[in-house]
C-alpha cells in the first residue's frame, strides 16, 4: 500500500513535463517555479487537516477501558469538536476517498493528453489538477502514516521502503522514455495511464485489508486488552510497563496491558496533539530538517549539474541516471537497511546526524552546476557528484525511516496514530520549507 501511495505522489511531478510537452516550451523555469509554489500551501494544509482528523477523542479512548478508569483530559468543547470531525470523516473514508479522488484526477489528465487543447488552457487545468492531487495526497499519506503508527516499528520500515521503490519506478520511467525515442504524446499518455493502474490496484488492496486477521487484530481500537509489540529485550527494559515478559532469546514479545497498568498509565497520558508533540519533538524537528536539506538542493541544484564529459550518450543520461535514479535507489537502500539495523537509538544522536546533512547544501553548490554566478567549481569530475549523491540519498532514506519508526514507540500505543499524524505534518512542513528555500539557494550558486 505504501508503494502505491508514494507512486501517486511522485508521478504527480510528471505534470511539469507534460505541461512543457504540450506547449510551454518557452519558459521551463516558470513552469517548475509555478509547480513548486502550488505545492507548498496545500501539502501543508492537507497534513494539518489530517493531523486534526486523526486525533482520537477522550470518549473513543474511554471505550477501550473500564468505566472506572475514565479521566477527563480535555475540555468539553474540544472533545465535541474532535468527535464531530471524526464522525464526519473517519479513517477509511479519508484513505479510500483520497485514492478515488486522485484516480479520477489522473483519468482526467489522460483525457487532456488525448484531446488537443490550447497550451494556456492545458497549463491552467494542469496546475489546478496538481493542486487537488497534492491535497488528496497529503491527506492520504498523513492517514497512512497514522495507520502504520499503530503497527510494530518494523512495519514502518517496510512502509517507508515501499515509498523508495515507487521513486525508483518513476526514475526508470523517465529513462525508458528517453531510450524509446517515442513521440511526446505517447510518453505523456504512458506517464498517466501507469499511475491510474497503480492507484486502482491500491484501492483493491485497501478494500481487502479489513478482512485480514492481521488487520483485525491491530486495528481493533475497542479491544479491552489493547496490545502492542515491543521489538527487543532492550526496548522492554526501556519501557515503563511492569508486567511484560520477554523470552530469554530476545525475540519479539507480545505485552498485554492489564487493567491496573492501564489505570496507572492513564494518569500520565495526554490525548492532546501538543503533549504528544512534546514527547516526540526532537524526532519531528529531525524529519522536518531532513526534507528541508533534501528539497533545498534536490532537484533545483542537483539537476543542473553538468557532466565533465563533452561528448557521447553519457552526457545525455548523466542527470537521469546519476541524479534521479541513483538518488531513488540509494534512498530505497537507506530505508530498507533500517529493517535490520537501527542505529543510533538516541534522539540526540539522530538529531546530530540530521544537522550534519546541512553540509550537503554547499557541497552540491560547489559542483559543476551550469549557469552559475557567484561560487566557483571545486568538484568538477563526475565521480565526486556520484559519491555525494550516494551519501546524500542514503542518509535521507535512512534517517527519515528511523524517525518514523521511533516516534510511535515514544508514546502510548493509544497515541501512536496521533504521533504518526504529527510526524507526517512535520514531514510536509519540511517539504514546503525545502521547496521554498530552493529558490534563493539556486540563485546563490
Amino acid at each position: 500500500m505504501g508503494e502505491g501511495a508514494e507512486a501517486v505522489q511522485r508521478e504527480g511531478g510528471r505534470f511539469r513535463e507534460t505541461a512543457y510537452l504540450k506547449g510551454s516550451r518557452s519558459n521551463t523555469s516558470t513552469t517548475q517555479a509555478s509547480f513548486r509554489v502550488s505545492v507548498i500551501p496545500q501539502v501543508g494544509l492537507g497534513f494539518l487537516i489530517t493531523g486534526l482528523l486523526t486525533r482520537r477523542t477522550s470518549s473513543e479512548l474511554d471505550q477501550s477501558t473500564p468505566s472506572k478508569n475514565r479521566t477527563g483530559h480535555r475540555s468539553t468543547r474540544e472533545t465535541c469538536l474532535s468527535q464531530s470531525w471524526h464522525r464526519l470523516i473517519p479513517e477509511g473514508m479519508r484513505i479510500a476517498g483520497s485514492l478515488c479522488g486522485i484516480f479520477l484526477l489522473f483519468v482526467l489528465t489522460v483525457i487532456l493528453v488525448v484531446i488537443p487543447t490550447h497550451p494556456a488552457v492545458f497549463f491552467g487545468i494542469t496546475m489546478t489538477i496538481i493542486w487537488f492531487t497534492n491535497s488528496f495526497g497529503a491527506v492520504l499519506q498523513g492517514s497512512l502514516f497514522g495507520l502504520v503508527g499503530i503497527l510494530p516499528a518494523k512495519y514502518s520500515s517496510i512502509f517507508m521502503s515501499g515509498q523508495g521503490v515507487a521513486g525508483m519506478f518513476a526514475a526508470l520511467a523517465s529513462i525508458l522514455a528517453k531510450i524509446s525515442r517515442a513521440d511526446e504524446n505517447t510518453i505523456a499518455l504512458g506517464y498517466f495511464i501507469t499511475p491510474c493502474v497503480v492507484i486502482l490496484i491500491t484501492i483493491i488492496f485497501y478494500c481487502t485489508l479489513p478482512y485480514l486477521e492481521f488487520a483485525k487484530y491491530y486495528f481493533n481500537k475497542d479491544h479491552p486488552n489493547h496490545c502492542y509489540e515491543l521489538e527487543s529485550k532492550a526496548d522492554l527494559l526501556m519501557h515503563k510497563e511492569k508486567n511484560g515478559m520477554v523470552p530469554a532469546n530476545g525475540k519479539q514479545a507480545l505485552v498485554h496491558l492489564q487493567e491496573a497498568d492501564i489505570q496507572d498509565d492513564q494518569s500520565e497520558m495526554s490525548f492532546s496533539v501538543i503533549k504528544v508533540f512534546r514527547k516526540i519533538w526532537k524526532l519531528a524537528i529531525s524529519i522536518c530538517l531532513i526534507f528541508i536539506v533534501t528539497l533545498s538542493v534536490f532537484p533545483a541544484v542537483t539537476a543542473d549539474v553538468s557532466s565533465h564529459t563533452k561528448h557521447g550518450q553519457w552526457k545525455e543520461y548523466f542527470i537521469p541516471v546519476s541524479c534521479f535514479l541513483l538518488f531513488n535507489i540509494m534512498d530505497w537502500g537507506g530505508r530498507s537497511v533500517t529493517a535490520v539495523c537501527s542505529w543510533p537509538r538516541q534522539e540526540n544522536a539522530v538529531l546530530l546526524l540530521v544537522l550534519l546533512r546541512f553540509s550537503f547544501i554547499p557541497i552540491f553548490m560547489l559542483c559543476n552546476v551550469g549557469q552559475r554566478h557567484f561560487l566557483p567549481v571545486l568538484f568538477t569530475h563526475d565521480a565526486w557528484y556520484i559519491i555525494f549523491m550516494f551519501l546524500f540519498a542514503f542518509s535521507n532514506g535512512y534517517l527519515v525511516t528511523l524517525c518514523m519508526c521511533y516516534a510511535p514507540k515514544k508514546v502510548s500505543p493509544r497515541d501512536a496514530e496521533t504521533a504518526g499524524a504529527v510526524m507526517a505534518f512535520f514531514l510536509a512542513l519540511g517539504l514546503a520549507l525545502g521547496a521554498a528555500l530552493s529558490f534563493p539557494i539556486r540563485l546563490m550558486v
